[in-house]
C-alpha cells in the first residue's frame, strides 16, 4: 500500500498585502491532493485579510486576530492542524514548484513507513522571486539533533516534522524559537528522510542589525542549553575564525 500522508501547511501573515497572494496561490496550486491549508493572520489592517478571503474556499481554516508575535501565531496553527505532517510556509515564502509536495511523497513511497522528519534544501529569493542561490548552510546528508551544533543547517521552511512529535514553540524566545523547536522535534525523532530536493523558496527579509544580534544571542543560549556551554564556546570560536578567513579571502578576489 502506497503512503499518502496529509500535510498541514501553515502560513503566518501580518500586514503582508504585497506578499500573501503569491504564497496562497503557490500552496493552493500544489498537485498533491492531501493538503490541509491553514492561514493565521495577526490582525492585519493593510488589505491582507481581503486577499485571504478571496481564497478562503481552498482553506481548511483561517483566522485574523491579534497575537503575541510570530511564534504565538505558529502555535495557533499547530493547534488547528490535523495532518500527519506540519509544514510552515509563511507569507512571502513558497514551495519550489507546484509539484513539490508530490515529489516529497514520491520519495516517501519508497519507504516502508513514514519518517518522523522530512527535510531538504532551501533557495533564497528576493521580492521579485529572483533566485539569490541556495542557502549558505546546507542540509546534512544525515540529520540528528546534534547537527544544529554547527548552526541551523536546515531552514525552518524545509523542515517538515510529524505533527505528533511537534511541540508548541517556546515563547520565551522572540527571534529564535524556530531553532529551539527544530532541535526539540529532532530529539523526539527516530527516523529522518533527506529528500535531496530543494523544498522551499525563502524570502530574503533583510533582518535589521538589532534583530540579527538578538537572534544570535538567543541561538547561543539555546545551543548552551542543548550542547553545553564548553562545546558552544569552542564552536563559536571556530565560527569566528571561519567567518574572518572567508571575509579576508573575499577581499583578495
Amino acid at each position: 500500500m502506497q503512503l499518502q500522508p496529509t500535510f498541514s501547511i501553515i502560513t503566518i501573515t501580518y500586514n503582508a498585502v504585497r506578499l500573501v497572494e503569491q504564497t496562497l496561490l503557490n500552496v493552493l496550486s500544489q498537485s498533491y491532493p492531501n493538503i490541509e491549508y491553514i492561514v493565521i493572520d495577526g490582525g492585519s489592517t493593510d488589505g491582507t485579510v481581503d486577499i485571504i478571503k478571496r481564497y478562503e474556499s481552498g482553506l481548511a481554516y483561517w483566522v485574523s486576530e491579534p497575537d503575541k508575535g510570530i511564534y504565538d501565531a505558529m502555535n495557533k496553527g499547530l493547534q488547528k492542524a490535523t495532518g500527519d505532517y506540519v509544514w510552515f510556509i509563511n507569507a512571502g515564502d513558497s514551495l519550489c514548484s507546484s509539484d513539490t509536495v508530490q515529489s516529497v511523497v514520491s520519495k516517501l513511497q519508497k519507504r516502508k513507513a513514514l519518517p518522523d522528519i522530512i527535510y531538504g534544501e532551501t533557495n533564497i529569493v528576493d521580492e521579485e522571486r529572483r533566485s539569490l542561490g541556495l542557502r549558505r548552510l546546507r542540509a546534512p546528508r544525515k540529520l540528528s539533533w546534534k547537527s544544529f551544533r554547527m548552526g541551523m543547517l536546515v531552514c525552518h521552511q524545509s523542515f517538515v516534522p510529524k505533527r505528533a512529535i511537534a511541540p508548541l514553540y517556546d515563547l520565551q524566545y522572540r527571534y529564535s524559537a524556530d531553532f529551539d523547536w527544530c532541535i526539540r522535534c529532532m530529539k523526539q525523532s527516530r527516523s529522518f528522510c533527506n529528500t535531496h530536493l530543494t523544498l522551499s523558496d525563502f524570502l530574503d527579509g533583510g533582518t535589521s542589525t538589532t534583530q540579527r544580534k538578538a537572534s544570535l544571542r538567543e541561538r547561543y543560549a539555546i545551543m548552551c542549553k542543548y550542547y553545553g556551554t564548553f562545546v558552544t564556546v569552542l564552536l563559536h570560536g571556530w565560527f569566528a575564525v571561519r567567518f574572518y578567513a572567508a571575509k579576508c579571502l573575499k577581499g583578495r578576489v
